[in-house]
């Protein structure tokens, strides 16, 4: 492995290799003869690019170049191709403290934060947050939507005038509780060991994002203002961002760490969710003696469930039954009957229609076996579409295409805090975690997409100041 001596020595020979060798001492782990966790070890600048190539991520930071064929070539490559100030700030990782952002990324999914109970990780959060020096408060969410906590805001000023303010969001609450959770790591990957779900989503979100921004201030970067948006109660509703003010701030635009695989995509387009809470009345009467008597309020149901769409309707449209109940004993005809369900759609006219037909089957049963049935319908959250070519999507690209991922645009029918920040008019898209088999028992992240994940929120935060 390259001396430290070696390494100064090499320094001389320009800005660009100066760059290579510090990205060498990270790499590698200055003073661990075996190159760290790599396997691999440095004895001449002759082994830079190869030893970058094969290390986390396989990250090569030439990449916009042609590959060369020796370290020489690619010095010169690059010099044709860029100029030396691009070549040093544009491939710029950064020093990220894997083992913290590890450690940080376990604390916060054992903290048991259940929708509207996230009362105990924000407390950790806070104290974590204020830990750093950061300024950070709580808003008057958890009043707002009846939980035990509030959205947690965190600021972090920039060094650089006419920068961009901008934010990164990701939410506390888990989709079921997860007390007593065990974290196992298997060949690098993630897992509960317990009879509970990991917690990735989101805290998969959460740790990367810290994680990033003290590396660009322990790195002395120039950035603008970063906030830090963390929600309660996403899970049930997008309920704590809906209850954010964010008026004041004036954000430029902002990223949602929120969704699965693969790290380097983003959603720039969801759909509109509309849910139905659905009662249908029967009549009550013995199941013995006077069955005629009554209406039986589960058969009323069937009769419409039956000739319902349900599923994939289409490729923009899905539809779901997702909860039912009812009935008050075996031996007495169901008075009523509960229905929870939903439509999703990128194509509003779609929506509409699927919602209406499932409202119509509804109401002719009902109308057939004389009885009635109340049905509540109400758009859950709208849908929103981030062009092309605006800043939040050229910033998140770019910084993608630094770390060699694809930068690519993807569609998605799940909701998260974006489609309550784009209606708040701030443009907003979901960044890629590599969190996956969210919601339950399956649930899984690995470390190099948590480490991948922090590494583009450090680009992203370069990218929108640069």
């Amino acid at each position: 492995m390259a001396t430290q001596s070696e390494i100064s020595k090499l320094a001389v020979f320009n800005e660009t290799v100066f760059f290579l060798i510090a990205h060498l001492r990270l790499w590698t782990r200055e003073g661990d003869s075996t190159g760290g966790a790599t396997g691999v070890t440095a004895t001449s600048v002759a082994d830079v690019h190869s030893i970058l190539f094969k290390c986390k991520n396989e990250f090569c930071p030439f990449f916009h170049c042609e590959r060369p064929k020796s370290l020489g070539d690619d010095i010169k490559a690059c010099h044709d191709q860029h100029d030396t100030a691009h070549a040093i700030s544009r491939y710029k990782l950064g020093v990220i403290n894997e083992d913290r952002l590890i450690s940080l990324f376990k604390d916060l999914c054992l903290i048991d934060a259940p929708s509207l109970g996230e009362k105990d990780c924000v407390a950790w959060t806070k104290k974590y947050i204020q830990d750093i020096g950061w300024e950070c408060w709580e808003d008057e969410g958890g009043k707002a939507i009846g939980g035990n906590a509030n959205n947690l805001i965190v600021k972090v000023p920039g060094n650089k005038p006419g920068a961009p303010r901008i934010f990164f969001s990701a939410h506390f609450d888990t989709v079921e509780p997860t007390a007593g959770l065990v974290i196992e790591e298997r060949d690098g990957v993630f897992y509960s060991a317990s009879d509970t779900i990991l917690g990735a989503d989101d805290k998969a979100g959460m740790a990367p994002a810290i994680e990033a921004l003290r590396a660009i201030q322990e790195d002395g970067q120039e950035h603008g203002d970063v906030f830090l948006l963390f929600s309660c109660a996403e899970e049930i509703g997008l309920k704590g961002a809906a209850a954010m003010k964010l008026d004041e701030y004036n954000f430029a635009y902002g990223f949602v760490l929120d969704t699965g695989p693969s790290v380097g995509t983003f959603v720039n387009r969801t759909a509109f969710h509309d849910k139905l809470d659905i009662t249908v009345y029967g009549k009550p009467a013995h199941a013995g003696k006077d069955p005629e008597k009554g209406i039986n309020a589960i058969y009323v149901a069937s009769r419409a469930i039956a000739q319902m769409k349900v599923g994939r309707i289409s490729p923009n449209t899905t539809s779901n039954l997702g909860i039912i109940s009812g009935g008050t004993g075996v031996n007495i005809v169901c008075p009523e009957v509960f229905i929870r369900a939903e439509a999703r759609s990128t194509d509003v006219a779609e929506l509409d229609e699927q919602v209406n037909h499932m409202i119509k089957l509804f109401d002719e049963a009902a109308t057939e076996a004389q009885t009635t049935v109340k049905i509540d319908h109400r758009r859950h959250y709208d849908a929103y579409i981030v062009e092309e070519t605006a800043p939040v999507i050229q910033t998140a690209q770019r910084a993608a295409k630094n770390l060699g991922l694809e930068g690519s645009l993807r569609v998605t029918l799940g909701g998260s805090d974006a489609n309550v920040f784009n209606s708040m008019g701030i443009p907003s898209i979901v960044v890629a975690t590599g969190m996956d088999k969210i919601h339950t028992h399956d649930e899984f992240v690995s470390r190099a997409d948590l480490l991948k994940t922090t590494e583009l929120a450090y680009q992203i935060i370069l990218e929108a100041a640069r």
